[in-house]
């Protein structure tokens, strides 16, 4: 494998540094290693000396065990079940390799987190062990800034925790400003809780420090939505889908926009898209009928609620999604029915509560306020 490296100062155009390498597969982590070394022996005088240290940092000696890594990561940002149960082999497999691995367990983390999301499995079951994967990586490594930025994550959704969850946060980015996990995490606790414009901050840091990173585009869109900036979510929509156009998880939130827009019939269409892509999953079936709904078709809106029915007796189903059903069908004691359901599922959703602009007609309700309580959100 011929590689050709270049490094150039993005200010000017300058060029700083180029080098080709010849390197099989196999000698991925060597590579990776002379790279560093090769980037840090010339920006030497740029560079601080914990940038230089996390620079030339190796996580792993084992090239399979790094190989294996790579893909679990990979499948983990395709965001479906079935890739996050393949990633979570991945990495346990990687661990398997080297128990020394830190990045494979925030790896693992991240996977199981994901189960508990977009896979649908129960909170109780997948979250508590996200958790445990992520303190045994900062037992292999206290200093690793991907293992806060997780441990963010799970105590933002899972603990309802937002002053632990937004220390792990602010710790992960003074251990390593330029992590986009680190950023993306920070930016959802922001997001909701209402510090808008911190949020987008935040998460448009990260985009820029993974440009290709296609759920990061995505979860930056959700934050226009709850920042009332439904063209700005599409926008970055579109340039999650210009990478893939198959990406099951930009229809979603497209829909999400387009809803905001009062756009119902599109948004349909995007919900359908991502159901397409990702069947089975509630909060497709959700949006297509809160678009129905919302459109005055009522009959096949109902025909979706009962779908939803009908899974959550057969597997988890998200509280959330059934209660987000049948507020746009405008049943509100039913909605709060499901919603405290919710809360006593631990739906990692309900975090969106505060934000959301799909709940704006719940909010002078005392039983929806008294969900936000249960929630700790901040006031």
């Amino acid at each position: 494998m011929l590689l050709f490296l270049e490094l150039v100062d993005a200010s000017n155009g300058d060029h700083i540094w180029g080098e080709q390498y010849n390197r099989s597969l196999s000698d991925l982590v060597s590579l990776q290693n002379d790279v560093a070394l090769d980037v840090s022996n010339k920006l030497r005088r740029r560079l601080s000396g914990s940038d230089e240290q996390s620079l030339t940092k190796s996580y792993t000696e084992i090239t399979e065990a790094y190989q294996l890594y790579l893909k679990g990561r990979f499948h983990s940002m395709k965001n479906t079940r079935s890739d996050h149960f393949k990633a979570v082999s991945y990495f346990e497999n990687a661990i398997e390799m080297d128990p020394d691995y830190a990045l494979a367990y925030v790896g693992l983390a991240d996977a199981l987190r994901g189960l508990a999301l977009v896979g649908e499995m129960r909170p109780t079951d997948f979250f508590p062990k996200a958790k445990a994967a992520a303190y045994k990586a900062l037992e292999i490594d206290g200093a690793l800034a991907e293992a806060h930025a997780i441990l963010g994550w799970i105590t933002y959704w899972y603990d309802w925790d937002w002053a632990a969850a937004e220390n792990h946060c602010k710790t992960a980015l003074e251990l390593d400003t330029n992590s986009g996990d680190a950023h993306m995490s920070y930016a959802h606790i922001l997001s909701s809780t209402g510090r808008h414009q911190e949020a987008l901050a935040e998460a448009k840091r990260a985009s820029e420090i993974e440009p290709l990173n296609l759920r990061n585009y995505v979860i930056e869109a959700s934050f226009f939505i709850h920042a009332g900036q439904p063209d700005e979510a599409l926008a970055r929509v579109e340039k999650a889908l210009e990478l893939d156009p198959n990406y099951w998880f930009a229809h979603q939130f497209a829909a999400h926009a387009y809803i905001e827009k009062g756009q119902f019939d599109k948004a349909e269409a995007s919900a359908r898209k991502g159901s397409e892509l990702n069947e089975g999953n509630s909060r497709m079936i959700s949006l297509i009928g809160y678009a129905l709904a919302k459109s005055g078709k009522q009959t096949e809106a109902r025909a979706e609620l009962a779908k939803l029915l009908k899974l959550s007796t057969e597997r988890n189903i998200s509280a959330f999604n059934i209660a987000m059903l049948y507020n746009g069908l405008g049943e509100r004691d039913e909605t709060l029915r499901w919603l405290v359901q919710g809360i006593e599922q631990r739906d990692p959703r309900m975090v969106f509560l505060k934000v959301d602009p799909k709940w704006n007609n719940l909010r002078g309700d005392a039983r929806f306020q008294d969900l936000l309580r249960r929630l700790r959100l901040p006031q």
